[in-house]
C-alpha cells in the first residue's frame, strides 16, 4: 500500500494542528492507511509539499494567497478540526483519489 504524507497546519504550528493530527491518527488507523504525519505553521506548509494538507476552514483565505499545485497537494478544510467524523468524511474521497484507499 502506498504511504501518504499528511501535514496538519495551524497558525503557529503547535496546538490545534497537533490536536487535529491526533484525531486524524485514529481515523487513519481505522481505515488502515499508512501515513507519515507532521504538523506545522502555514508558511512552512507551503514549502513542505505534502500529499495532503489538513487545516481549519478559517485558514482558507490565507492558503489561497499561495500557489499550491492541486495535482501535488490536496488541501482539506475542516469546520471542527478534532471531529473524527468530519475528518473521515473529508479525507476518505481524497485518499481514494490518490490511490491510497480502494
Amino acid at each position: 500500500m502506498k504511504k501518504v504524507n499528511i501535514l496538519f497546519v495551524c497558525g503557529a504550528g503547535l496546538g490545534s494542528s497537533f490536536a487535529c493530527q491526533m484525531s486524524a491518527e485514529d481515523v487513519l488507523n481505522k481505515l488502515g492507511v499508512n501515513a507519515k504525519l507532521d504538523h506545522s505553521d502555514i508558511s512552512s506548509a507551503v514549502s513542505a509539499r505534502p500529499d495532503i494538507i489538513i487545516t481549519a476552514q478559517n485558514f482558507q483565505s490565507q492558503f489561497e494567497k499561495f500557489s499550491i499545485d492541486p495535482n501535488q497537494t490536496t488541501i482539506v478544510y475542516l469546520r471542527n478540526i478534532v471531529s473524527k467524523q468530519e475528518i473521515e468524511e473529508k479525507i476518505t474521497p481524497v485518499l481514494k483519489e490518490r490511490g491510497v484507499l480502494v
